[in-house]
């Protein structure tokens, strides 16, 4: 198990340079040096404008705060809105999308993975104070990160902002401490990889 906090974040400007990032954990390319084979990191969207484009890598995304953004594929209709409570929206890396603030800024969650190398999931999972949760065993690398509250896990505290990793995990339950929500974000390698 490794852990992470805000101390281990850092604040990077979007490729495209209109917003900032906070990256929480990167993981390098391995024939890549400039590249990443996995990064999880919160956004800061404050105006409008285009995502950043990554040819080769799957994104999920998951809002966190704010009213929500609609999104547009270039040169289409309004095509998705991203609003609180709402699943996460995956897209490739590659496509254009152009995205419109529906009520001032937001703050959303992003996992990004080099599909050529691995797949991932997101997944929000609220829990009540005393409230249990049972994790399947997954064969890849499994991250807890606490969007607020706290809760244990495998005998460890898992507190807001904070970031928890498993290799090949077993089966693992969270129990709510207070009232609590999580994220858990699985990464499964490719065949042959």
């Amino acid at each position: 198990m490794r852990r992470w906090g805000p101390a281990d974040y850092r604040d990077m400007p979007w490729k495209n340079g209109g917003g900032v990032t906070r990256e929480l954990l990167r993981r390098p390319h391995p024939t890549r040096p400039e590249g990443f084979g996995v990064r999880l990191s919160i956004a800061t969207v404050a105006a409008a404008g285009p995502f950043s484009l990554f040819p080769g890598v799957d994104r999920h995304l998951l809002l966190l705060e704010g009213q929500g953004m609609a999104l547009t594929r270039a040169g289409a209709s309004e095509e998705v809105v991203v609003a609180p409570g709402q699943p996460l929206f995956s897209f490739p890396g590659e496509d254009a999308w152009d995205c419109r603030l529906l009520g001032g800024p937001v703050r959303d969650f992003n996992v990004m993975v080099d599909r050529a190398l691995a797949e991932a999931s997101l997944e929000r999972v609220h829990l009540e104070a005393g409230a249990r949760h049972r994790l399947a065993a997954s064969p890849g690398t499994q991250w807890l990160y606490g969007v607020s509250g706290r809760v244990q896990v495998a005998g460890e505290v898992l507190a807001e902002e904070d970031i928890l990793e498993w290799d090949a995990p077993g089966a693992l339950e969270l129990v709510g401490e207070s009232e609590a929500t999580v994220l858990i974000i699985r990464l499964m390698p490719r065949a042959g990889r």
